[in-house]
C-alpha cells in the first residue's frame, strides 16, 4: 500500500441565501435586477455563485468550508466581496500545490433570468482564478415553482472543482 495521494482531487459546493429586500442581488460578481427588487441576505455580498465555488475547492483538499476561513462573526467580512474571498481561497489551494482543472456549477432561481449574465460571471471567475474561461461551465435553471427557489425565497448554487497536482 502506498501512501501518495492522486494526481486530481474532487470538490462540491453549495450554497443559499434568502431573498430579501435592501440588498444588492450579486451573482458571480455581476449586480443584477431582481423585478420585485430583491437581493440576496448574508454577512458578505452572499455571492452564491462564488461561495459555492470557494466550497468545492476547499472540499477537493479536505480544507473545511468557507465558514473556517470568512466567519460570519468577523466583521472584518461584513459586505466583503466574494469575489476577493476567492482569491484568497485560490491562493490557499494553488500554496498547497494544486491548480485548477476545470469547475462546473448551476444557479438555481426563477428570477431574474440570470442566462444573458453567464458570460460576464465566466470571465470573472476565471479572471480570479486565473484560468482560461473555457474551464469555468455555469448554467442557470429553474426550479419549476418548487421549493424555496420556485417561491423566491431564495436563490442556490451547486458547484463541482476538479484539482490537478501541480
Amino acid at each position: 500500500m502506498t501512501n501518495s495521494l492522486p494526481d486530481f482531487r474532487i470538490g462540491n459546493g453549495y450554497d443559499m441565501h434568502r431573498l430579501v429586500k435592501g440588498r444588492n442581488l450579486i451573482i458571480g460578481g455581476v449586480e443584477l435586477h431582481h423585478p420585485d427588487n430583491l437581493g440576496l441576505d448574508g454577512h458578505s455580498d452572499a455571492d452564491v455563485l462564488s461561495h459555492s465555488i470557494m466550497d468545492s475547492l476547499l472540499g477537493a483538499l479536505s480544507l473545511g468550508d468557507i465558514g473556517k476561513y470568512f466567519p460570519p462573526t468577523d466583521e472584518k467580512w461584513k459586505n466583503a466581496d466574494s469575489l476577493i474571498l476567492l482569491s484568497q481561497v485560490i491562493f490557499l489551494i494553488r500554496s498547497k500545490g494544486w491548480e485548477v482543472n476545470n469547475i462546473d456549477s448551476v444557479i438555481i432561481a426563477e428570477r431574474p433570468k440570470i442566462m444573458p449574465h453567464i458570460q460576464l460571471m465566466k470571465k470573472n471567475i476565471s479572471d480570479i482564478l486565473s484560468v482560461d474561461e473555457n474551464l469555468i461551465g455555469i448554467k442557470a435553471t429553474t426550479n419549476e415553482k418548487l421549493g424555496p427557489e420556485g417561491r423566491e425565497e431564495g436563490i442556490s448554487c451547486h458547484s463541482v472543482a476538479l484539482l490537478k497536482k501541480k
